[in-house]
């Protein structure tokens, strides 16, 4: 993989073609307003609004160039392998063993990762162990705090 390569999951590609869309098409348009408004109040040196608004449009810019090399670069990647192994879009529970509590995970690329939301790193310590992995298999995760070992319950 290059390093300019971004592995996504169809969802993600998605999600980050609307964000694009709505950077481009709604909150730069806003934006250029505020500059606007706030250059009628009087000379931009001394003017917090405009600054403000200058701040928030570079923000704003640096955030749709990114988006573009993301989605420029990507490499969409499926769900489960054919032999049902845990992959780049597999959704995955596991049991932490010996406590027995379920955990569900979506596998994505580190563009699109979101822990709060279920979906882990491909490059994460826990996405690494599950990748290439199946149903019934045990695998060991070494955290900062410890090992902890996982039954992969189900891939889909």
């Amino acid at each position: 993989m290059s390093d300019m390569e971004f592995i996504l999951t169809p969802s993600g590609y998605q999600e980050i073609q609307n964000e694009l869309a709505d950077l481009v098409t709604s909150k730069r348009p806003a934006i250029i307003e505020r500059i606007r408004q706030a250059r009628q109040l009087g000379d931009p040196s001394e003017n917090m609004d405009y600054d403000d608004a200058k701040r928030s449009q570079a923000l704003l810019e640096s955030r749709i160039i990114e988006l573009r090399a993301i989605i420029s670069h990507a490499s969409i990647m499926e769900g489960t392998s054919a032999d049902g192994a845990v992959a780049v879009g597999s959704t995955v529970t596991v049991k932490n063993l010996p406590r027995g509590a379920r955990d569900t995970y979506t596998i994505v690329g580190p563009a699109e990762s979101d822990p709060g939301e279920g979906k882990i790193s491909l490059e994460s310590r826990v996405g690494e162990a599950l990748l290439g992995k199946k149903a019934g298999d045990v695998v060991v995760v070494k955290t900062p705090v410890g090992a902890r070992k996982l039954e992969i319950v189900s891939v889909a």
